[in-house]
């Protein structure tokens, strides 16, 4: 099946077309700025490339935009639009509704409505892009994958926050996890690279980049991970804080003479590693900094890798025995030093690091295990790849309706 795959931002569109026979991307690129004079468009396939600077007004009009690239005469790769087969979305919120992938229709359109309180940077975007697809594409089905979806197997006394129980019912406030498409994929790599079934096994899965978050996976499924009610919850992150005490909260505010929504803009802009290091949110800036002898970027980086550590040790207490501890995202796939960081010391627990194919891998698409051959706990670093798990999903769900 030919699928196309928008993932659409507040004033972005990222796409890929995929070919989910053979798990190729045909097409992929993304158009930024949407709204303003100078948006970039930039696009690449099988047939060439382009870059450009344009007007795109809206969502609709970016859609409009790729499909005219992906069937342009020189560098398109569909000779039509029918060749498309579905279209799957990339959605941030499903709440409590969404627990798999699921056809959009004007049922599941007013659910993610109801979203929108828990996501209102997202799912408004995420709504234009498939109405947009609906109107442009008309008669394809659209498919949403939802980032929370994965995460709706975490049992009640795990998703629960420990607040009054008439807030959970009137406002919905409990763990929603994020990155849940990042966490299965790499999940089921993970198990096919052990021979093994997904529900076999016990993973913990380290998704890190700018945005991080910790996953422990029990027989296949989620049943904790780090980010919460929010994506801020959790580990520290490129400008997020992670997880701290709420009373600072009250106290900036209280005390700090600081509104509720510089406080978030501090928590959510300016904390985490660029908060700290006062260099940058990018991890490669602040490791030359520290090699350099720059001691805030030096405590950044221990800061970082530690509570990973700990996020890794608290699950390890929750799983009954891990299989593997997987490292994806931009700097779990690319960073040899965050990774020794947080391992290293770990052979108590059955880890056997080794230092040569932990600093010898380069990006790719093949799995490399960093641990020696006898390790009991296996240490994997695997690329992930969101937009070809939505295709794929999209794919099963397209195929279970024509089936029946």
């Amino acid at each position: 099946m030919k699928i196309l795959v928008p993932n659409c931002g507040s004033s972005s569109v990222k796409y890929q077309l995929i070919e989910t026979d053979n798990e190729l991307a045909l097409a992929k690129g993304i158009i930024d700025r949407i709204g303003l004079n100078d948006s970039t468009v930039k696009y690449s396939s099988l047939n060439g490339e382009c870059a450009t600077t344009e007007q795109i007004q809206n969502h609709e009009e970016a859609i409009q935009k790729v499909l005219q690239l992906i069937t342009d005469q020189s560098i398109g790769v569909l000779g039509s639009l029918d060749e498309i087969d579905a279209i799957g979305h990339r959605i941030a919120h499903g709440g409590e509704y969404f627990t798999k992938p699921t056809l959009i229709d004007e049922t599941s359109k007013r659910l993610l409505k109801k979203c929108i309180d828990l996501a209102p940077l997202h799912n408004p975007a995420n709504i234009r892009g498939i109405e947009a697809c609906e109107h442009k594409i008309p008669g394809k089905p659209n498919i949403g994958v939802f980032d929370t979806a994965f995460h709706q197997t975490i049992p009640e006394y795990a998703y629960l926050y420990p607040l009054p129980y008439e807030l959970y019912e009137k406002h919905k406030i409990r763990r929603y996890g994020f990155h849940g498409t990042s966490h299965k994929y790499v999940a089921l790599k993970a198990a096919e690279y052990l021979n093994k079934r997904v529900e076999e096994l016990n993973l913990i899965t380290c998704h890190l980049g700018n945005g991080a978050s910790i996953c422990a996976i029990k027989k296949g499924k989620s049943s904790d991970t780090s980010m919460g009610f929010t994506p801020l919850e959790g580990l520290m992150m490129g400008t997020r804080s992670g997880s701290i005490d709420p009373a600072i909260v009250i106290y900036l505010i209280q005390k700090g003479n600081m509104s509720a929504e510089e406080v978030n803009e501090v928590l959510n802009k300016k904390s985490g590693l660029l908060g700290i290091s006062g260099i940058s949110n990018d991890l490669r800036d602040i490791l030359k900094a520290a090699n350099e002898g720059n001691q805030r970027a030096q405590i950044a980086i221990e800061m970082f890798c530690y509570r990973v550590r700990k996020y890794i040790g608290g699950y390890m207490t929750t799983l009954d025995g891990v299989n593997a501890i997987v490292f994806t995202g931009g700097i779990g796939e690319n960073s040899p030093e965050v990774r020794e960081r947080t391992i290293i010391g770990l052979e108590w627990i059955g880890i056997e690091y080794d230092k040569e194919k932990n600093y010898s891998h380069k990006k790719c698409d093949q799995i490399v295990e960093i641990t020696k051959p006898n390790s009991k706990i296996k240490v994997l670093v695997i690329s992930t790849n969101e937009e070809l798990m939505i295709a794929k999903e999209t794919a099963e769900v397209i195929s279970f309706f024509d089936n029946k």
